[in-house]
């Protein structure tokens, strides 16, 4: 009997290897080359997809017409989404474990199309009480406790639902393969059949992903390429809180992000999250300020808080949340040289209050401002937000859609903005009070005196 022709694949990056080391050279990682069975296409799935129509058609024959698209009933998941799921499409959603994914793939069942949930990971049972703790009930939402592709495939032929969700893509096999469930062959081949499927048939499908302990999707990063949308669902499990945010939408921008509060009945949309992530701001407490930023078509009012205190180690401390870290320490040398405020001999400590993540720089001004108001140990006026990039000459730079975040601002009752200098061209008839800025030095003047 012929012996078996093996290789070596990198459970993290999916890199391939003839023999077995024990670090992957293509990412780096340390244990995690698995072996694996080489199994012969020659006759399989490529001849039989040879053998199919593969017809051309020219470009002006093409339907161009756009398909309805599916309402999922949550409305931050349909704006992230771009109105919807489109037919035919396959999701992939991702994030870490016990943040609420599959709750919030249950609550699709809240919606009145036909949605078969396939869970691998569950019992009929375990998904029935969870169903009735976000009280999700009807015969249009149909449960199949499965892990075999063959299976799951034969239920969505015979049921033809209007969505397929798959919780998770991790526990699915194909019995053609020798592999594990979970390993990259498995995955990738795996969600390489139900992407087939879903275009041939017109159904979409929601796959649900693992994440690595780097936050990254957990499989090859092929798999990400192959679907046609990717999904990030974010939160701390300290905060109720959790955000859905785009990485990749080929029907929509990736920009946006929808916010959601999870609550003993399930996830709860945030109408207004502004209101929300305010809600519990003090007055009259320095290192606090609150700021505009911009995440897709929405404009945020965060607050943004800064501790400085003598520090009693060599090295200071820099301990950084919700920011990139590179970028305070950047905006701290900008204060000290620019400025002239000296932190080299303080810890320093920087937060954006209720678990969200910033990465545009127009949180800058904010960012110094809580510093500088704690440094001094001089509160910032109440009423009083402020938007703007920061450069390396200690100029306050222009940021985009400055409307949209004066507008924000003065919805939510702040009396006075600062803003770059030309940021914005209809100042009349406003509620609110525009202060015009151009470095960063003149605008801690009119921010603290």
């Amino acid at each position: 009997m012929a012996k078996q022709k093996t290789r070596f694949v990198c459970q993290s990056c999916g890199a391939t290897a003839a023999r077995w080391s024990g670090k992957c050279d293509a990412c780096g990682e340390w244990n995690t080359l698995t072996e694996e069975v080489v199994r012969n296409e020659s006759a399989g799935r490529g001849a039989r997809a040879a053998t199919g129509d593969a017809r051309v058609y020219p470009i002006t024959e093409v339907d161009a017409r756009h398909d309805e698209r599916l309402a999922t009933g949550l409305g931050e998941l349909d704006r992230v989404l771009g109105g919807g799921i489109v037919p035919g499409s396959m999701i992939l959603l991702g994030g870490d474990p016990g943040i609420g994914k599959s709750t919030l793939m249950m609550q699709l069942g809240h919606a009145s199309a036909r949605i078969l949930y396939v869970s691998g990971e569950e019992s009929l049972r375990q998904i029935k009480l969870r169903a009735q703790r976000l009280g999700v009930q009807g015969d249009h939402f149909l449960v199949l406790a499965e892990t075999n592709l063959d299976a799951i495939l034969r239920a969505v032929n015979e049921q033809k639902p209007d969505l397929v969700v798959i919780d998770s893509i991790q526990t699915v096999f194909r019995p053609e393969l020798e592999s594990a469930p979970g390993s990259i062959s498995q995955v990738r081949e795996s969600t390489a059949v139900l992407l087939r499927h879903a275009k041939s048939t017109n159904i979409p499908m929601v796959v649900v992903g693992h994440v690595t302990k780097d936050g990254v999707i957990a499989g090859p990063r092929v798999l990400e390429h192959m679907v046609d949308t990717v999904l990030q669902f974010e939160g701390d499990h300290h905060h109720t809180y959790r955000i859905v945010r785009g990485l990749k939408n080929r029907f929509g921008s990736t920009n946006e992000i929808g916010i959601f509060e999870m609550q003993e009945k399930g996830l709860r949309e945030v109408a207004n999250p502004s209101e929300v992530f305010l809600s519990d701001r003090s007055r009259g407490i320095s290192g606090s300020c609150v700021t505009a930023s911009l995440e897709g078509t929405r404009a945020l009012l965060i607050e943004v808080q800064a501790l400085v205190t003598p520090s009693n180690y060599g090295t200071p401390q820099r301990t950084v949340s919700g920011v990139d870290g590179r970028r305070v320490s950047l905006l701290l040398a900008v204060l000290e040289k620019r400025y002239g405020m000296m932190v080299g001999q303080y810890d320093v400590f920087v937060n954006i209050a209720g678990g969200v993540r910033i990465d545009e720089p127009a949180v800058d001004l904010a960012v110094c401002a809580a510093v500088v108001s704690s440094v001094r140990d001089a509160a910032v006026d109440h009423g009083t937000a402020l938007v703007g990039e920061v450069g390396l000459g200690g100029e306050v730079r222009a940021v985009g859609q400055v409307e949209k975040r004066v507008s924000e601002a003065e919805k939510l009752g702040f009396k006075r903005i600062l803003i770059p200098r030309g940021g914005i061209a209809d100042r009349k008839r406003r509620g609110i009070e525009i202060v015009e800025v151009d470095l960063l030095a003149e605008a801690m003047e009119k921010l603290l005196g």
